[in-house]
């Protein structure tokens, strides 16, 4: 039996991300009347299982998009570059999981227990941040709300995944190949499309996506220019290094801030934490408690833990930031979006 609800769009299906979506609509039990998965011309005619339903995934074009209501984008930022705006026409409201549209003033650039009120403001498409970016900030903006937050300095430990399927199995490839003392073969990372490129096995690389004219990767200049526009402070000093290492999902932050209140203590950072949405405090050093790639994984909230007052600085604090990138830091987030556009009427554009 159909259940009646919104028509549904996953641009992407197949990727590792459109994988994520379904698997998170169908935990939600998302309200869906029809869904529709929709690839590249390469992947159309795949089957997908879907509560119970198989789907065959269609090649993605702006005709896919009649009579959409809403429509997850996950296959890459020319994708969302040509159709977005196409299913826009079509009547959809678009929650676009690239860059493609993430710094653009017009559209809302959301992480729902952040900023969720800017969704209100759609012209047809809201922009999911960055999965490093969205981490961070869930954990930043309790603190922001009740102590000030003046800077952040942040060093990032990223999983393969998100540089993709590629990636994940070149990983697994070198590692095979190391402990067989067999030289290995790079072919996918630091960036697939530049000159170099290095063993991610048991190896550590000081670069995710291309190098900027300032010095910084756009990866880097991605969390600090998204901080600032997420929320809402533009006089934010932040700074990041972003690195990638070998294992396979949750990225995890050393996160360093500066508040500006005076006298505030690590309980009281605790409690703000703890009382926060989407927040999961695990910090209990006597134990060794803190959060882990590992143990991240799989799991939707950010989890926090090593919180520390700075021994040079009364108002700065250092934070271990733990996520899965593919959860949290994409398909969760997008669909937390399109909930709330149903859930406050912001359907709507």
């Amino acid at each position: 039996m159909t259940v009646q609800g919104y028509n549904v769009a996953v641009v992407g299906a197949t990727g590792a991300v459109g994988e994520k979506m379904l698997e998170t609509l169908s935990k939600k039990n998302f309200p869906i009347n029809e869904l529709h998965l929709l690839s590249s011309k390469r992947s159309a005619g795949k089957e997908i299982e879907f509560n119970g339903e198989t789907h065959i995934v269609k090649e993605a074009t702006p005709e896919s998009f009649e009579g959409i209501d809403i429509a997850l984008f996950s296959a890459g930022g020319s994708v969302s570059k040509a159709l977005a705006h196409e299913a826009v026409k079509r009547g959809a409201v678009v929650v676009d999981n690239t860059s493609a549209f993430r710094m653009d003033k017009d559209v809302p650039l959301v992480v729902p227990e952040v900023n969720e009120e800017d969704i209100a403001k759609h012209n047809g498409i809201i922009a999911n941040p960055n999965c490093s970016t969205i981490q961070m900030v869930a954990a930043l903006k309790p603190i922001q709300a009740k102590f000030g937050l003046s800077r952040v300095i942040v060093s990032t430990y990223q999983a393969v995944s998100g540089a993709g399927a590629k990636a994940v199995n070149e990983l697994q490839t070198q590692a095979e190949a190391y402990l067989r003392g067999e030289e290995m073969e790079a072919n996918i990372l630091p960036v697939s499309g530049e000159k170099n490129h290095y063993p991610i096995a048991f190896n550590a690389l000081p670069q995710i996506d291309v190098f900027q004219d300032n010095g910084y990767t756009f990866e880097e200049m991605k969390m600090i220019n998204e901080t600032k526009k997420i929320m809402h402070d533009e006089h934010i000093n932040v700074a990041a290094t972003c690195v990638r290492l070998p294992f396979f999902t949750s990225h995890a932050e050393s996160v360093y801030i500066e508040i500006t209140e005076d006298n505030i203590s690590v309980e009281q950072i605790h409690e703000a934490l703890s009382n926060a949405d989407g927040i999961v405090l695990e910090d209990d050093i006597t134990n060794q408690v803190y959060p882990t790639p590992q143990s991240a994984s799989g799991k939707s909230e950010v989890f926090v833990g090593r919180v520390r007052k700075d021994l040079d600085n009364s108002r700065g604090f250092h934070l271990w930031v733990v996520s899965d990138n593919l959860l949290k830091g994409a398909a969760w987030n997008s669909v937390q979006i399109a909930e709330s556009l149903i859930k406050n009427n912001w359907l709507q554009k």
